[in-house]
């Protein structure tokens, strides 16, 4: 048996039946919990996005850190690292494979599951410690102060290397390869060393400058493809009332003529759906923490927020352009089938679609393999800061960012299903045991809110974890 078929039948029972299940009991565990915060504050969370880092926010000891980012920015930098790969090549993969429902499972996983995405990166603001330079935080750490067991946070800062830093990457080389190859006929083995290359001379050194450029050029490529999404569906404003009926009939196998069964749709909907918003999967906390807030809850419900933007509004435009086109149809899949999509409904015009598409991926990605990196370094230094350790894990990354390029769609999805399944879980039975924090904090915000103020979080309000939660003193 070749790996690829390993891959595939260890990723078929781990993703498809345990983490489905896990994630969406989790999911709806939270929504009863909080009372279905995820809905019902909506409009707060977007009061907090429009009137986060503004001078009117109340001063609490943790803004004494001056370097902490502002919880526009923490939500901007986790919009950033979803925005990529898991919208343009993800959403096709689930279509080709799961059918035009997989699109419905993508909505009810990001719907339910924001409540996940808001007790995780609450807690992560809970539980964050002072760095030398900003705020640190996310799963590791709220395992580690939350539980007191370090080797669960040892395994989850283990899990979180091997997903993000090598089977995320390999996702990422694929991606830019494959849409090279198709648009350029540019060769997977020169791209992935090109790439690889790339990769090496930022993780050596040259962060800073990398990332003065992304900050510039993928929020920019992020709006123009939305808004490229948005002229296709109005071009396409007569199908909408049909592509929302397929996608309802599909995912409960009324018809399935468009191709996939009710439970292809259903797993690839949510996996596909979580590898883009990561709600629950123990990714965004990183970024939550960073973020300067007056309590916790606000960066929990902007984060939760986030995932509505992320497959709401911009894995949707994805998919309508995909069931617009019926490319779906022709046995195209990931990212090269996003490119024929958008070529099919421009016309053909000179490949603009297939062109555009292969420039954005390229930043889209490439800058996502740079912050999976960084996820997987800040991790491994939880573990031990030991530079040589650090150095080795670089080569290791470049080297996957190599095979990720030459190897096939199938291995590459095989390998981060799994990683990702192992790493969910991990942080899964972590926010379950530690949520009840979250629905005290919860509860304290909306009773400060009732009173009439802008809610300050003193770590007196929960005193059994008072030594344990150092930037609310």
């Amino acid at each position: 048996m070749d790996i690829e078929k390993i891959v595939a039948g260890i990723s078929t029972v781990l993703t498809d039946y345990v983490m489905v299940f896990t994630l969406l009991t989790a999911a709806i565990i939270f929504t009863i919990a909080t009372r279905g915060v995820q809905f019902r504050m909506i409009p707060e969370m977007c009061r907090l996005l429009v009137n986060s880092g503004k001078k009117s926010e109340p001063v609490s000891k943790d803004r004494e850190h001056h370097s902490s980012v502002t919880s526009f920015q923490a939500f901007a930098i986790s919009i950033a690292s979803r925005v990529g790969t898991g919208n343009l090549a993800g959403v096709a993969t689930a279509i080709a494979i799961g059918g035009p429902g997989a699109v419905f499972w993508m909505w009810i996983i990001a719907l339910l599951g924001a409540a996940s995405a808001f007790v995780e990166s609450t807690l992560a603001q809970l539980f964050k410690v002072k760095g030398q330079n900003a705020f640190m935080g996310g799963p590791a750490y709220y395992i580690m102060k939350g539980t007191g067991q370090r080797w669960w946070a040892v395994l989850f800062a283990i899990l979180i290397t091997l997903t993000f830093g090598f089977a995320f990457n390999t996702v990422q080389s694929n991606t830019i390869a494959s849409a090279y190859e198709s648009c350029f006929s540019f060769p997977k083995e020169w791209m992935s060393v090109i790439l690889t290359v790339m990769t090496f001379l930022i993780i050596f050194g040259g962060i800073k400058s990398i990332s003065r450029f992304s900050e510039i050029v993928v929020p920019v490529m992020a709006i123009a493809y939305i808004l490229l999404a948005l002229v296709i569906v109005v071009m396409n404003i007569g199908k909408i009332p049909h592509i929302f009926s397929m996608i309802v009939e599909n995912a409960f196998g009324i018809a399935q003529g468009a191709g996939g069964t009710i439970g292809a749709a259903m797993t690839m909907g949510i996996k596909r759906g979580l590898f883009s918003n990561e709600a629950g999967e123990g990714s965004t906390p990183n970024a939550a923490a960073t973020a300067s807030v007056s309590h916790p809850v606000k960066q929990g419900l902007i984060q939760a927020l986030g995932v509505y933007t992320d497959t709401i509004l911009i894995c949707s435009a994805t998919a309508f352009i995909i069931l617009c086109s019926g490319m779906f149809l022709e046995g195209h899949d990931g990212i090269v089938l996003t490119q024929k999509a958008i070529d099919t409904e421009l016309g053909n015009r000179h490949n603009f679609g297939s062109i555009f598409v292969s420039i954005a991926i390229f930043f889209f990605a490439f800058t996502s393999i740079v912050a999976n990196y960084y996820y997987g370094e800040t991790n491994i230094r939880f573990i031990k800061d030991d530079n040589r350790i650090i150095n080795i894990y670089r080569l290791i990354v470049g080297a996957m960012v190599y095979l990720g390029g030459v190897c096939s769609l199938d291995l590459v999805w095989g390998f981060a299903d799994i990683t990702m399944a192992m790493m969910t879980l991990c942080n899964l039975a972590a926010i379950l045991f530690l949520g009840r924090y979250a629905i005290i904090l919860m509860k304290d915000y909306s009773r400060q809110k009732k009173e009439g103020k802008d809610p300050v979080y003193h770590s007196s309000t929960i005193p059994q974890i008072a030594q344990e939660t150092e930037c609310w003193e």
